[in-house]
């Protein structure tokens, strides 16, 4: 069986009694101020921190909010990508500062807590 004869549209945008019937618990939603990707990620990631019996405490908003990212992990990358925004007229802000390095944080153990036991190479 394909996916368009057990899924259909009665009408554009419209479900059938008969497949809404068929779906237990379906919901819909958006937020026309942001898109519907970032609004399904956020009410994901707020579904995974309640059990159903209280509000979660979440940011509304992250700090890319209503942006897309793009994350270069090497400097050619990061030079398509800037060739990329101007080729389609996209304005952007590098958030490192050219600075595509990736490091540990001070505050990262560099340190195992665990003693080596007898005979482990170091």
């Amino acid at each position: 069986m394909r996916a368009k004869e057990f899924i259909v549209e009665k009408k554009v945008g419209e479900i059938s009694k008969r497949h809404q019937q068929s779906t237990k618990g379906l919901h819909v939603f958006a937020n026309s101020n942001y898109d519907r990707t970032y609004d399904l990620n956020r009410v994901m990631m707020a579904v995974a921190t309640t059990d159903g019996t209280f509000v979660p405490d979440i940011d509304g908003e992250s700090w890319a909010g209503k942006f897309n990212t793009a994350h270069a992990y090497t400097e050619t990358e990061s030079n398509m990508l800037k060739q990329a925004y101007k080729a389609a007229g996209i304005k952007y802000k590098d958030l490192n500062n050219g600075d595509d390095d990736s490091k540990e944080l001070d505050s990262t153990n560099a340190k195992s807590p665990i003693k080596p036991f007898k005979g482990y190479k170091k």
